[in-house]
């Protein structure tokens, strides 16, 4: 197969720029569609897949390169992709044939070369997770499925499976999750189907975070970092649309992006509110059921945000276990008495977890009713950790 220069070289900019200017990934690659609209499909394809893949195994892409360079990177996931490299492609590294001699190696290299992840977040996956760390890291280089959300508010699971097949997009019901549905492997929902309000692309481990509040019609529920509101909706849906869902974050474009979102899913029982310093004192015991989806690591979702890996840091890991504790003192004072409250993360470290909980008990107050960790490996969904309680 034959690389046409100016996506080589596009693709090879993007990945440079996440690696070097520390980009999210998702961000570098809209904006290059964005700027470049006469790329067809399969244009586009192609450099999501070199950039996707680049992150995802940079540290095996660099031993069968024997180079760290984003161009040798590139020529070496362009090689395992069945490329021929052209001689315009300029790189320091390994010549192809060597590339291809040197995959048989990689089973013989350190798990944090093999599995492609920085030394330190290795050694700690190993002490938190200890046998589990190599089974959740394999699933988690697995490349992501899509998961849908039916909007219950709009349609029916059914439905949807009828209104996607005519668009010739096959999807399947995901057991043990009533709205929840996957695209056939290669397939993704045009834009305007997802701006249709009838479904949320949301994964399947995501998606059991809302029932474990079994939220009730006409009741009043926080959800205290809610972003741009995916769970904030699924509440609304479960609620039939009565009540209120107060959706916070301290993030004022997720909150406008939440409102679009709500509009578009017909989801009126959702009210966006900014999160100020005194959000805790003005809705005191407001909440019959709060959810608290606290900033995390994201480890559970390196599978689609590879180059999340490469950006995290110890320092910054420290700091938002601060932020999780800061915020099991403080939110569940808008709680009532007999309320729930779920503590939820998109982290597989139980220093982000179940610590984080066992803070919170340690002060009395609450009871433990329920916990529910989704294990990449063993669900082949992301990764996610949620805990019921019950304020006494």
């Amino acid at each position: 197969m034959k690389m046409h220069r100016l996506l080589a070289e596009a693709a090879s900019a993007i990945a440079k720029s996440v690696f070097r200017e520390h980009r999210v990934l998702d961000h570098a690659l809209a904006e290059a569609f964005e700027e470049n609209p006469k790329w067809g499909k399969r244009d586009r394809s192609f450099i999501a897949e070199t950039v996707f893949e680049v992150a995802r195994w940079r540290r095996v892409l660099a031993f069968l390169a024997d180079s760290e360079e984003t161009t040798a990177l590139c020529a070496a996931q362009w090689v395992r992709m069945g490329f021929e490299l052209p001689e315009w492609w300029a790189y320091k590294g390994a010549t192809p044939a060597d590339m291809v001699t040197r995959e048989d190696e990689v089973a013989a290299q350190p798990r944090a070369v093999r599995e492609s992840i920085p030394d330190w977040l290795d050694a700690l996956g190993e002490a938190e997770l200890g046998p589990a760390w190599d089974a959740e890291l394999a699933a988690l280089n697995q490349r992501a499925a899509v998961f849908l959300r039916v909007n219950t508010l709009k349609a029916t699971r059914e439905e949807i499976i009828a209104w996607l097949a005519a668009a010739n997009i096959a999807a399947d019901v995901v057991a043990g999750l009533p709205d929840a549905l996957v695209l056939a492997p290669g397939k993704s929902l045009p834009k305007a189907m997802r701006l249709d309000g009838r479904v949320e692309i949301q994964d399947a481990g995501s998606q059991m975070i809302a029932p474990l509040l079994d939220p009730q019609p006409g009741e009043r529920i926080i959800d205290a970092c809610s972003g741009a509101g995916g769970k904030s909706l699924h509440l609304a849906a479960l609620m039939g649309n009565t009540g209120r869902v107060f959706g916070m974050d301290v993030d004022a474009k997720k909150l406008v992006e939440l409102e679009r979102r709500a509009k578009r899913a017909a989801a009126t029982c959702v009210k966006s509110k900014p999160i100020t310093a005194a959000v805790a004192a003005d809705f005191a015991e407001v909440a019959d059921r709060l959810l608290i989806d606290a900033p995390c690591s994201g480890l559970g979702t390196l599978k689609r945000q590879p180059d999340l890996k490469w950006r995290l840091k110890p320092a910054q890991l420290e700091r938002l276990r601060g932020i999780q504790a800061d915020l099991l003192d403080k939110y569940p004072a808008m709680l009532k008495p007999g309320g729930r409250l779920v503590y939820a993360t998109c982290s597989i470290l139980p220093s982000e977890n179940r610590a984080a909980v066992d803070g919170l008990l340690a002060k009395g107050g609450f009871t433990l009713l329920e916990e529910r960790p989704v294990s990449p490996a063993a669900s082949g969904f992301d990764g996610f950790y949620a805990a019921a309680l019950v304020k006494k």
